[in-house]
């Protein structure tokens, strides 16, 4: 067996699927929690040049990030030619209910997913869903995963490479090599975070400028960072890093545009410095990010800041490239869908935020999965004909 470590944080979901995923395919491993551990976290900057989470060393292999096809590769074993009544693209809020309305219709489904948990997995606390009174991301999403694992639903962590009709049913490749057919399909896939534009964007990823800041927040513990963006979800990672880093700059291209349950704790802050009516101009650095420059968008005027990470909020954008030229979408290139969840082709569900509904939340994502769900149940149960 190989020599197998994991560096995380406790509060990083995507370090729990690493470790899950490993526990699966009984894989043995040393896990360090970086978060914890200053010595431990200098060290796997040396070992990966990373400055976040997960970090996972195959002997002397580096897979940086949750790289289910990576993990696939290693320790999977590639599945070929099964035939499912659904196949669900995506594990997040809308996919994983999805899953479970089809157990209970007795369908045979399964999961095909990057990771489980989707963008929820992102939030550091959750306020606004039925039954918590306050719940991070991360526990929300460990729920949804039980009770889907609870029934008789297939779950694999891989990417979907291709979806296409055939023969009256789906087949859908994956990054992996896999091969599925499925009678009908339930799109679930969610966003990616959208990029800032700016060069030198790629090179400092994972090295100073995070996607996550739950993932890498403990990392930058007594540090100088900036969290870029202006809405909830902005505010957010800026009143939680406040209470982890020294200093923490707002960077906001025009107003802040969030709930007042958020603008209270942030205007309380002392250590929020605000720039309104700014964007990131350029990223600084050598090895890791050191700082970036900042430009008024009235006066052209610049300032560097010197800082120690970057916290991206500025927005998201489909997962659907692999679609492109299949079904309809929008301008903003999201699944168009009918109030019930189906799309311009018939036996091709939607679901979430994936798709042009105007609401983006956990509540209303897992609504529309059931939707679509069920949605999926009739038109199988009409011989693979669509509702009139």
């Amino acid at each position: 067996m190989p020599r197998v470590t994991v560096y995380y944080t406790q509060t990083c979901p995507y370090c729990r699927m690493v470790k899950a995923f490993l526990d699966k395919h009984s894989v043995e491993y040393m896990a360090i929690d970086v978060g914890a551990d200053k010595e431990a976290a200098k060290k796997m900057v040396e070992i990966s040049g990373q400055f976040a989470v997960p970090v996972t060393i195959v002997d002397d292999e580096i897979i940086v990030g949750f790289n289910a096809q990576r993990l696939n590769e290693l320790f999977g074993t590639a599945k070929k030619g099964e035939l499912y009544d659904v196949l669900i693209v995506g594990a997040g809020p809308a996919g994983l209910t999805a899953a479970v309305y089809c157990a209970r219709k007795l369908l045979k489904a399964v999961i095909v997913s990057e990771n489980i948990g989707g963008q929820a997995l992102e939030s550091w606390t959750i306020e606004n869903y039925m039954g918590y009174r306050m719940v991070t991301g991360d526990e929300l999403m460990k729920k949804f995963e039980e009770q889907v694992r609870s029934q008789n639903i297939h779950m694999e962590l891989d990417s979907v490479l291709g979806l296409e009709a055939k023969d009256g049913g789906f087949v859908i490749t994956t990054t992996t090599g896999a091969v599925y057919n499925a009678s009908a399909v339930i799109l679930a896939q969610g966003k990616q975070p959208r990029k800032f534009g700016v060069e030198g964007e790629d090179r400092y990823l994972g090295r100073g400028l995070s996607v996550c800041s739950t993932c890498d927040g403990p990392l930058f513990k007594d540090k100088v960072v900036a969290v870029v963006g202006g809405g909830n979800s902005a505010l957010q990672t800026a009143i939680e890093m406040s209470n982890i880093a020294t200093e923490v700059h707002l960077i906001v291209r025009s107003t802040i545009r969030a709930d007042e349950s958020y603008m209270n704790p942030y205007k309380q802050k002392k250590n929020i410095i605000t720039h309104l009516n700014t964007v990131v101009a350029a990223f600084h650095g050598n090895a890791l990010l050191n700082g970036v420059t900042i430009k008024d968008r009235d006066t052209g005027e610049e300032t560097t800041l010197s800082l120690d990470g970057v916290f991206a909020e500025i927005g998201w954008i489909p997962n659907t490239g692999f679609l492109e030229g299949l079904l309809e979408m929008n301008d903003q290139k999201e699944i168009v869908i009918d109030i019930n969840c189906r799309t311009s082709v018939p036996g091709i569900f939607a679901a979430g935020d994936v798709t042009n509904i105007k609401t983006k939340q956990i509540i209303t994502a897992a609504g529309e999965g059931a939707k679509a769900a069920l949605e999926a149940h009739e038109y199988l149960m009409r011989g693979g004909i669509p509702a009139p």
